[in-house]
């Protein structure tokens, strides 16, 4: 590709009936050049992440809907190629929100901060030193509150979130127990990622038996990331004062094609009788900590304590296909697109 063209990836028709190929467009541009106050970015690694099918999506959510015709929105990692900005220099390596393009200007609003390629592999900025990590560690000990003894559960367990929410809810000496949706992924959250027990749902011929036995002494603290039936069978088995993080819904319709949400149990009267707390939470809301992560988070980080995977594709014009992917659940880590070259690779 020519580096005076700037590939990028466009939001063309809405979600109907579910996330599609057809609904992003790559097309070609001018590469940009950086005016007064701005920088150029190179896009190097592209987060893909399940909260984009409500991003583009007109059902009602927490944000806007991202208008037809405009670049894809998402988190990037990428290198500074040029600068008129007082606060980044050419060669800088930084954490923004860039978005599916192969070249970026920036007036520094979108950037959240500079990475030190010499502390971890750029790309962890995006997952573990990233939005992935601070919303498994803001959400389960800001929102979810564990005491060490507690029972912990956590759907989509292999995920990105999932799979450090298991590892951090261990590392505060909680029984971390994951539901996930395939024999392979309930192995792989036993064998890399420390979970006490893990239950493929799909398989299960009694969800609500094979949770109770995998969590004999009942559930303090659930960090929901899909919803529907799934949470329902967890939420018969909560604790006196059981906390509940909803940090996603992906096992329900968006409304997209007017589908009414699926029946089922309704929580208010367990939330009751338990004295139990349902919450949830956004990392959107927490954007600004990016810049400087909890210590206790660098510090796991740090030391080894925290696996992780990474799922790459390469490719700009593979993004699309790579983030159905991902909402179909056959990722096998943290879903991310390598748009471009990563001179930081020898350096681990």
């Amino acid at each position: 590709m020519s580096e005076n063209t700037s590939h990028q990836v466009l939001l063309v028709a809405r979600p109907e009936g579910g996330v599609r190929e057809g609904c992003f467009r790559l097309e070609a541009a001018p590469r940009p050049e950086p005016g007064p106050g701005q920088l150029l970015v190179r896009v190097i690694y592209l987060s893909l992440d399940p909260a984009m099918r409500g991003w583009i999506s007109e059902a009602p959510n927490y944000r806007e809907a991202l208008p037809l015709g405009s670049v894809m929105i998402g988190f990037t990692v990428g290198e500074v190629a040029a600068s008129r900005h007082p606060d980044y220099a050419a060669g800088d390596f930084v954490l923004g929100r860039q978005g599916w393009c192969e070249w970026a200007l920036s007036d520094g609003g979108d950037i959240h901060r500079k990475l030190d390629p010499a502390e971890a592999p750029i790309s962890t900025a995006l997952h573990v030193l990233g939005h992935t990590g601070l919303t498994a560690y803001l959400g389960l000990t800001e929102v979810g509150r564990p005491a060490a003894g507690e029972t912990v559960m956590v759907s989509t367990a292999a995920g990105a979130v999932g799979s450090m929410v298991g590892q951090i809810a261990r590392l505060k000496g909680c029984r971390a127990v994951g539901l996930t949706g395939s024999d392979e992924k309930a192995a792989l959250c036993r064998r890399d990622f420390g979970y006490d027990a893990a239950i493929n749902y799909k398989t299960a011929p009694d969800l609500g038996g094979a949770i109770a036995e995998a969590c004999p002494e009942g559930i303090d603290v659930y960090f929901d990331n899909v919803g529907g039936p799934v949470s329902d069978a967890v939420l018969e088995r909560i604790n006196v004062g059981a906390r509940i993080v909803v940090c996603g819904t992906i096992g329900i319709p968006d409304g997209e094609a007017g589908e009414p949400p699926p029946p089922g149990p309704r929580p208010n009267r367990q939330l009751l009788i338990k004295r139990a707390r349902m919450e949830g939470f956004l990392v959107l809301d927490h954007l600004a900590r990016l810049d400087r992560l909890p210590a206790e988070l660098l510090a796991w980080v740090g030391a080894g304590k925290l696996a992780f995977r990474e799922d790459r594709v390469a490719g700009l014009e593979n993004a699309a296909s790579a983030l159905l992917r991902l909402l179909s659940g056959q990722n096998r880590g943290k879903m991310m697109v390598q748009v471009g070259a990563d001179p930081t690779l020898s350096r681990h």
